[in-house]
């Protein structure tokens, strides 16, 4: 990834200041990190298994192309890459991180987490535990991160989002095999002298636990496995509920960001940019639109190359927007991140 200081970016507004008047000291993004596996692959690739085609991916989702991590590259290979650019970023060294948290839902194993080996690659042994919140772990872990620092208990913190969702995905399943693809991106947040973070504006709607979920539980595959008489093996693929997802996600996400604009004491108007969860193209212009954002702002549809990478998705497009200029260092960006629990979670960031 180029340095996000290589190209020459636009001036932040400097018209809008985050509220903050509840902590002791203050949090901010010191860096971030990107990291895209190597293997491109275009709708072409997927369309055959699932009877469709190029343009009806485009039109459905706006997805021309993902990126497919190798066999043998894992959720830590990536996680790591992503992490040291973010330290490099923010200037500080693996011995200064007080705590690691990993937003991942597709790291193989129940236990160990992945974050505790990411921290000992990275040479640190501080604290590391992975958070299980989809689509809404990296802007959790940004919250999370940030209440650590306000309150005094870790200096400096690591946020990963990462994904392998290749290794979770049904390439003969129409409704959600050309939706998902890997990577991770990472951050840095550490103290600050001013309000680098908004309020989080976060929850979950339980209710629709099913509208995407793991389709077996893992008690249920290891039955699966003991029938000799089943017709195949059984993968606990990812499944989704298109619809009452996007219905979700495009009358509830709306509100919450706007929430979110509310308790950092802005206006729309005062942002340089807006950097949604990549789920779908049409979701994404629908909360633009609902949100009234004003025709100049910035705003991420990484989702074109990179598809869904669920908890990767926020800080992928933030470290490019970054590193093309499209933002600016300083700039007000509302992120937010929603999908599986259901669970979201919006804030106001200053941008590193």
């Amino acid at each position: 990834m180029t340095s996000p200081t290589a190209s020459t970016p636009p001036t932040p507004k400097g018209t809008g200041t985050i509220v903050d008047n509840r902590s002791p000291r203050h949090s901010r993004m010191l860096g971030v990190g990107a990291y895209r596996p190597e293997r491109v692959v275009m709708n072409s690739e997927i369309v055959d298994k699932i009877d469709s085609s190029d343009e009806w991916i485009r039109e459905r989702s706006g997805i021309v192309s993902r990126h497919f991590a190798a066999d043998d590259e894992s959720v830590i290979d990536m996680a790591e890459h992503a992490s040291r650019q973010a330290l490099e970023h923010a200037g500080i060294t693996p011995d200064q991180i007080g705590f690691v948290l990993v937003a991942t839902v597709t790291h193989p194993y129940q236990t160990p987490a992945a974050a505790p080996e990411l921290a000992y690659r990275l040479g640190s042994t501080a604290p590391a535990v992975d958070i299980s919140a989809a689509c809404a772990g990296y802007c959790y872990g940004v919250a999370m991160a940030s209440d650590m620092v306000k309150a005094g208990s870790a200096d400096y913190v690591l946020v990963v989002g990462v994904e392998k969702l290749s290794d979770f995905t049904d390439p003969y399943d129409r409704g959600s095999a050309f939706i998902f693809g890997d990577g991770a991106g990472a951050c840095v947040i550490g103290p600050s002298d001013t309000p680098g973070i908004g309020p989080t504006v976060w929850g979950t709607d339980g209710a629709q636990r099913d509208a995407i979920s793991q389709r077996q539980a893992w008690t249920e595959v290891r039955e699966s496995w003991k029938d000799a008489q089943a017709d195949k093996a059984v993968w606990p693929n990812i499944g989704m509920a298109g619809q009452s997802v996007f219905r979700w996600a495009v009358w509830g996400m709306a509100p919450v960001a706007q929430q979110a604009i509310d308790a950092a004491g802005i206006t729309a108007a005062d942002l340089d940019a807006f950097i949604p969860h990549q789920a779908n193209i049409r979701i994404i212009d629908a909360m633009v639109k609902q949100l009234k954002l004003p025709a100049d702002i910035p705003v991420a549809r990484d989702i074109v190359t990179t598809a869904n990478t669920s908890a990767a998705s926020v800080p992928l497009a933030t470290a490019r927007m970054l590193a093309e200029g499209e933002v600016a260092s300083g700039g007000l960006a509302l992120q937010i991140g929603f999908g599986a629990g259901l669970a979201y979670a919006a804030q106001v960031v200053v941008l590193p």
